[in-house]
């Protein structure tokens, strides 16, 4: 898969963006402030999936703009061309106006599943030491890539947890119908049980994608484990519920919990409190791990992500990498940019010598919210320097 251009016009502080890019590597090179992680996070808006940044949907549109337009040009491996076109209006944020070649989608979250990306930023870097909802939203985003259906199931758990923690609320204080509890626990467990399913066998592809280029990366020097750890089931890899068995159970889990529920006024366990354990050498990393085997334990992910998907689908995502480069050792540059070497690339940095040192690229270099300049492919030979490993 590939990004062939994009137009934009008001997105934040872009202006007069028309670019055609390289179908290898691009680099978006500037100073801080200068509209590079914009471009990229327009780029992902057009995947159909949330700003990566948290950006309203108001804040789409530059502060002396009153329209914020984006239009993107694809093409699968089968040559197929696609345009994905974007616009927002300062007067109705809420109402955006999308379109998947020329037709009319109600929702930007209908593009899902047509373009496919894979973003990489310094927050991910935290991946495994931050919190487990980070960690449930990475498996998620991964599984809805291959699966977009699944999107539909998270919503519905989501829509009927909050309903039942709105009545658990309302018990704890007295008031409420407890007999409302058994109607969705049956909701609750019967999307909450595929969603087991789902993620327990995309974190088994996971741990052998990421184990084996974690190997690579020490250079066997340390061993790297995924697990998903479930608040409902054990020894998720047994089960497959095709006679409503993983359903009963996941009732019946939240029936022992029910009176804890109620006095604290919301659901304590779930596919909503589950999580990703990672081990290094049988040891947990999250507690024990490094600042550099965290960081590696966050690459192999990312990269086991887009190998999965491209397994999967038999198509390459388009790699974002927004001012990671920059805080990876000379090593792991070099790792994560020689494993993605057959997908299109996108780099945001302030030196685009310190990206180029091994690659080709087209450069793009960009102010106050315009590229002033393109340099196209060049090779710089870089010195020879010495690479500090750190994992």
């Amino acid at each position: 898969m590939i990004i062939n251009g994009v137009k934009i016009n008001g997105y934040k502080n872009l202006k007069n963006i028309d670019l055609f890019f390289n179908p290898k590597m691009n680099i978006l090179c500037g100073e801080n402030a200068q509209g590079k992680t914009n471009l990229i996070e327009s780029m992902w808006l057009c995947t159909g999936c949330k700003s990566f940044r948290g950006t309203r949907d108001k804040d789409f549109i530059g502060f002396d703009k009153e329209i914020a337009e984006i239009g993107l040009e694809f093409s699968t491996r089968e040559r197929n061309q696609q345009k994905i076109d974007f616009c927002v209006e300062k007067r109705n944020p809420k109402e955006k106006k999308v379109l998947l070649n020329g037709v009319k989608l109600p929702f930007l979250s209908r593009l899902f599943g047509n373009l496919k990306c894979i973003i990489f930023t310094p927050d991910d870097l935290e991946l495994t030491k931050g919190s487990p909802e980070n960690r449930r939203i990475f498996t998620d985003l991964a599984i809805s890539q291959i699966k977009p259906t699944y999107v539909q199931v998270l919503n519905k758990y989501d829509n009927i947890l909050t309903q039942r923690n709105s009545l658990l609320k309302e018990l704890s204080f007295g008031r409420g119908d407890e007999t409302l509890l058994d109607i969705y626990d049956e909701q609750i467990a019967e999307a909450g049980d595929y969603i087991s399913i789902l993620r327990d066998a995309y974190t088994r592809k996971l741990n052998s994608y990421a184990g084996e280029l974690y190997y690579d990366l020490t250079k066997g020097r340390e061993t790297l484990e995924i697990k998903y750890n479930s608040t409902i089931f054990s020894h998720l890899d047994e089960k497959m519920d095709y006679k409503g068995e993983m359903k009963n159970e996941y009732i019946s889990k939240l029936r022992s919990t029910r009176e804890s529920d109620i006095k604290s006024g919301f659901t304590q366990v779930g596919v909503h409190r589950d999580d990703l354990i990672t081990n290094i050498n049988g040891i947990p990393s999250r507690e024990y791990g490094s600042q550099g085997q965290s960081r590696s334990v966050a690459l192999v992910m990312k990269l086991a992500q887009a190998q999965i998907l491209f397994d999967e689908l038999g198509e390459e995502p388009v790699i974002l990498l927004d001012d990671v480069l920059s805080e990876l050792d000379l090593s792991r540059q070099d790792f994560i940019l020689n494993r993605i070497d057959n997908m299109q690339l996108f780099v945001t940095c302030c030196d685009a010598t310190a990206v180029l040192r091994h690659k080709m690229g087209t450069i793009f270099f960009m102010r106050n919210g315009e590229v002033y300049d393109i340099i196209n492919p060049y090779k710089i030979k870089m010195p020879d320097r010495e690479v500090k490993e750190d994992y």
